[in-house]
C-alpha cells in the first residue's frame, strides 16, 4: 500500500472527532438549547400512545410526506424520449431539486434546464426568461425536442405557456418547426406521478398532432400484434429490461412509450453524451396504429390512458406494477390477450423456478407482518405479493393515494384486496398521511419489516424495524435500481431481499445454540 494513501474519513466519523464535538458544545451558550434531560423527556413522549393521537390529529402540518411534486416526474417523462431535453420554467433552485433528486436514486446525472425566474420574473412574468432560456438550450445542448413544464412560481403568477412558445417563434429563438412539448405542473397540487402523467400525454398528444397521422389501430407498416407498452414512473431500470425479455419470449413487436432507462443507466465510455436511447420521436404517431396498448401503472397513467383509447380508439389494458406470481400471471395474460399470441414455455418454465424459491423461503416469511409505503400501483403490487406468500401488511401508508380508475378508489380496490385473504385482516389503510404518521404507528404497534423508499428509514430506526427498500427514491444503496422487481425474476428479486433481511435480522437477535450455520 502507498505510503502516500490520503486519509479522508467518511463525515460520520469526521464529525465524531473531538475538535467538532467541542465546536457543537460551544455553540449552544448562543442557541439557549433545552436541555439533555428536557430532549429525552420529549423523545420518550414522542412515542406515546397519547402523542400518536396527537399526530393524528393534526392538521395543519404534514411532515416528510412519501411524494415529490409534479415537476420531478415530468422531468423523468421527458427523458424518456430521443434526444429530448427536460426545460422546467421557474427557479434554479427548483430545478436543482429535481435533477438532485433523480440523480441521487439513479446515481446518473440528470440534464435538465430552467429559465431561472427570479424577483423580477415572478412580478412581471416569465417570457423573456422563457424565451431566452430556449434559444440558448437549443445552441448549447442540440436537442431534437424540448419537454417544457412549469413549477410553483410560473403558475401561480399565471404564465401562459402556449402564448410564450409562439412568442418564441415569432421572435425568432425557435424555427417554426422546432418541436416543443409542455404540460402545466404545479408543485401544490398532485404528486410526481400526476407530473409523469401529464408530460407523457402532453409528448404523445404533441408529437401525434403534429404529424398529421390518423389513428387506425392494427393498420400500420407493422401491423398484426404490435403492442404499445407504459411503465409510467419507474424507478428501476432493470424493470425496463425485464419488460423487455417478456416481450421478446413472445415475440411480439412492441413499443416504449417513455423509456428513460437509458439515460439512467448509461455506459462510462470516457465521454458524457446528454441523452442516451428513448423512445423514439417518430414512432410516437406509428403507436396510435399498433394493435393496443398495455399500462403497468393504471393510477399513476390516468390522463395517458385517456388519451389513448380515447384519441387512439386502442385498445387498453391497465394493470398496477405486476410483483409476485400472480401479478405477473396477470401481466403475462394480457400481453397474450392483447397479442393473440400463447403464454411462451420459456415463461412457465420460469415461472415454476421462482415458485420453488417461494416455497424454499415460506418458512421464514409466512406470518410476518409487514409495514407498507409507496405509491399506488406500487402499493397494490406489494400487498399483493406479500398476501401470496404468506406475509401480513399491518400499516399501509400512501401519501398520494387520493386516486382512482375507471372510477375506482386506489383505496378501495387495496382494502378489496387485503379483504381478500386472511393475511390481510389486520391491515390499516392511511390514504394522505406521512411518515410521522408512519414512524407512531411502527413505534406503538411493531412490525417484523418496513418495505419502502430511503425516507422511511428514520421512522424504522427509532421503532427498530429493519426497512426492506423498495420503491421511489432509494438514496443510501447503491445499483438496487439496476435489478428489476416486476416479472418472475422480480419476484425472484424481491423475495430474496426480504427473506435474506429477516434472516439477518436472526443472525443479529441470536447467539449460541440460535446462532445456526445454515438455515
Amino acid at each position: 500500500m502507498s505510503r502516500d494513501r490520503l486519509e479522508i474519513p467518511d463525515y460520520n466519523s469526521l464529525f465524531s472527532e473531538e475538535r467538532y464535538v467541542q465546536q457543537r458544545a460551544n455553540k449552544k451558550q448562543f442557541e439557549a438549547p433545552c436541555s439533555e434531560q428536557d430532549t429525552a423527556e420529549a423523545l420518550a413522549y414522542s412515542k406515546s400512545a397519547e402523542y400518536m393521537q396527537k399526530n393524528f390529529d393534526r392538521k395543519a402540518v404534514v411532515i416528510n410526506p412519501h411524494k415529490a411534486c409534479q415537476p420531478l416526474g415530468s422531468v423523468m417523462a421527458a427523458l424518456g424520449f430521443e434526444k429530448t431535453l427536460p426545460f422546467v420554467h421557474g427557479s434554479q433552485g427548483c430545478n436543482s431539486y429535481f435533477r438532485s433528486h433523480l440523480s441521487r436514486h439513479f446515481k446518473e446525472p440528470t440534464p435538465a434546464v430552467s429559465s431561472s425566474m427570479t424577483e423580477d420574473a415572478a412580478v412581471f412574468g416569465g417570457m423573456n426568461n422563457l424565451i431566452d432560456g430556449l434559444e440558448n438550450s437549443i445552441a448549447l445542448y442540440k436537442p431534437e425536442m424540448i419537454a417544457l413544464c412549469t413549477t410553483c412560481m410560473a403558475e401561480v403568477i399565471g404564465d401562459d405557456l402556449s402564448s410564450f412558445i409562439g412568442n418564441a417563434r415569432i421572435k425568432g429563438a425557435i424555427t417554426e418547426d422546432f418541436p416543443v412539448a409542455f404540460c402545466n405542473t404545479p408543485s401544490f397540487v398532485g404528486s410526481h406521478i400526476t407530473g409523469y402523467d401529464s408530460m407523457l400525454k402532453g409528448i404523445l398528444s404533441y408529437l401525434y398532432e403534429r404529424s398529421g397521422v390518423q389513428a387506425n389501430p392494427g393498420s400500420g407498416e407493422e401491423a398484426g400484434e404490435k403492442l404499445n407498452v407504459m411503465l409510467g414512473f419507474e424507478p428501476y431500470t432493470g424493470n425496463f429490461a425485464e419488460i423487455r425479455k417478456i416481450l421478446e419470449a413472445f415475440d411480439t413487436k412492441y413499443t416504449l412509450l417513455g423509456d428513460h432507462s437509458g439515460n439512467y443507466d448509461s455506459p462510462a465510455t470516457g465521454e458524457y453524451e446528454y441523452y442516451y436511447g428513448g423512445t423514439k420521436l417518430a414512432d410516437v404517431p406509428l403507436a396510435a396504429n399498433a394493435l393496443g396498448t398495455l399500462s403497468l401503472q393504471k393510477y399513476t397513467l390516468k390522463k395517458t390512458q385517456d388519451f389513448i383509447s380515447g384519441t387512439w380508439n386502442q385498445q387498453l389494458t391497465a394493470l398496477s406494477t405486476p410483483l409476485g406470481i400472480t401479478g405477473t400471471d396477470k401481466l403475462l395474460d394480457a400481453v397474450s390477450e392483447l397479442t393473440g399470441l400463447p403464454v411462451p414455455a420459456s415463461l412457465m418454465e420460469e415461472r415454476g423456478r421462482v415458485v420453488d424459491a417461494l416455497t424454499d423461503s415460506h418458512p421464514y416469511l409466512h406470518g410476518k407482518r409487514v409495514a407498507l409505503v409507496g405509491d399506488p400501483d406500487l402499493l397494490i403490487g406489494l400487498i399483493g405479493f406479500c398476501l401470496e406468500i404468506g406475509m401480513e401488511p399491518v400499516h399501509i401508508v400512501c401519501s398520494n393515494g387520493d386516486v382512482d380508475f375507471n372510477e375506482v378508489k386506489f383505496k378501495d380496490e387495496a382494502e378489496a384486496l387485503l379483504a381478500s385473504s386472511p393475511y390481510g385482516s389486520e391491515a390499516a389503510l392511511y390514504i394522505g398521511n406521512d411518515l410521522w404518521h408512519m414512524r407512531s404507528l411502527l413505534i406503538n404497534d411493531p412490525v417484523d419489516l418496513a418495505i419502502g423508499s430511503s425516507h422511511l428509514k428514520f421512522a424504522a430506526k427509532d421503532a427498530g424495524v429493519p426497512l426492506v427498500r423498495v420503491g421511489f427514491p432509494i438514496l443510501d444503496r447503491h445499483h438496487m435500481h439496476r435489478y428489476p422487481i416486476i416479472g418472475y425474476q422480480g419476484t425472484l428479486n424481491l423475495l430474496s431481499l426480504l427473506v435474506n433481511t429477516v434472516l439477518d435480522e436472526l443472525d443479529r437477535n441470536n447467539s449460541g445454540f440460535n446462532y445456526d450455520l445454515v438455515r
